[in-house]
């Protein structure tokens, strides 16, 4: 039987239409600027978001750590909510490659507020580091595919405009987002200096990031991205698969969500499971197993042996992430093998 595999919308593999698109792309020589299916994607995206321009990067990773380098200076500080992506899953490389030193701040559900930040500012004295830069993350991972409110986006905007620091916002998965919420890309593209959006998760691309801003933000970008290595020759190739997913698969993404809400609703009153519901915004559902006497990973090794594969995020969390390659069949047969699962804890 085929593995259902809910441990990430990383996981999507290209469809028979993009790789016939990613077959016939034409291509140059990107570092020379001059691969005309890149150059046609950073135009297309600049324009969905109401930039003036972007630049296409291997991995979101990349994206928010060119945006960290080239808003800051060693010594700079920058604040984001404590669950945040830039701060558990990039190994450290705003420390590393930008010398700056991060804030955390615990926020609800991802989302940190105006006075959240305020008060956290840090004075202008020689003996603090200056604040130069807040990250956001929208849909935000680690609290369960959750969308940041676009009305603390703006009072936050308002606020760094006032303070004169930047605003970023890794949306690796704010295609989510605008699917959740109904918002115009070019919304949340005004309330930002720069973004990082990724096409290899939802959209089902196999590789690429891009980073958007104004043209003057993206010149600087684009030696940063150099510099960190990112540089890329016949990548159109790539862009092609980007190209395509933005005009096919973002508005598919409603069916991730439908299945997401029904996999949370299914499972939340299994005996030994518990989810907040509330959270269950977009494409993931993340649960509680505790009351299982189990750990996490136990749980998902368990699963696993059903060919359902989760991911354990600590030692009583699991993870239930749809996707284009995860139908409603699948979340229903999904269902079941936890209902085997969870029964025999019981017995």
């Amino acid at each position: 039987m085929a593995t259902i595999d809910l441990r990430s919308d990383t996981v999507t593999r290209p469809t028979p239409a993009m790789r016939k698109t990613i077959a016939e792309a034409p291509v140059g020589d990107d570092v020379f600027g001059d691969d005309p299916t890149v150059n046609t994607l950073q135009e297309k995206v600049a324009a969905l978001f109401g930039h003036e321009a972007a630049l296409f990067v291997p991995s979101g990773t990349m994206g928010n750590q060119i945006c960290i380098a080239c808003h800051t200076e060693p010594g700079d500080e920058i604040l984001f909510e404590s669950g945040a992506h830039i701060f558990h899953y990039e190994v450290g490389a705003p420390a590393v490659l930008s010398s700056v030193l991060t804030h955390p701040i615990v926020g609800r559900r991802g989302v940190i507020t105006a006075a959240d930040v305020k008060s956290r500012i840090r004075p202008i004295d020689v003996h603090c580091p200056r604040t130069r830069l807040v990250a956001l993350e929208n849909t935000h991972n680690r609290a369960g595919g959750t969308v940041f409110p676009l009305d603390e986006i703006k009072q936050l905007y308002a606020l760094t405009r006032e303070a004169g620091i930047r605003l970023h916002l890794d949306g690796a998965r704010i295609w989510n987002a605008h699917v959740a919420t109904g918002i115009p890309l070019t919304e949340y593209g005004r309330y930002f200096d720069s973004i990082s959006a990724c096409f290899s998760k939802g959209l089902g691309c196999p590789v690429g990031s891009v980073v958007i801003g104004s043209r003057a933000f993206i010149e600087k970008a684009d030696r940063a991205r150099k510099r960190f290595g990112g540089g890329m020759r016949q990548v159109g190739i790539l862009a092609a698969a980007a190209i395509h997913a933005l005009d096919h698969h973002i508005a598919r993404m409603r069916e991730d969500h439908d299945n997401a809400r029904y996999l949370a609703t299914e499972l939340a009153g299994l005996p030994g499971i518990a989810i907040d519901l509330e959270a269950v915004q977009t494409n993931m559902v993340f649960m509680d197993v505790a009351d299982t006497g189990r750990s996490a990973a136990q749980v998902a090794t368990d699963l696993a042996r059903h060919d359902v594969w989760t991911i354990d995020l600590d030692w009583t969390r699991l993870r239930c992430v749809t996707h284009m390659d995860v139908s409603r069949a699948d979340c229903q047969r999904a269902v079941g093998v936890f209902r085997t699962v969870f029964r025999g804890y019981r017995s």
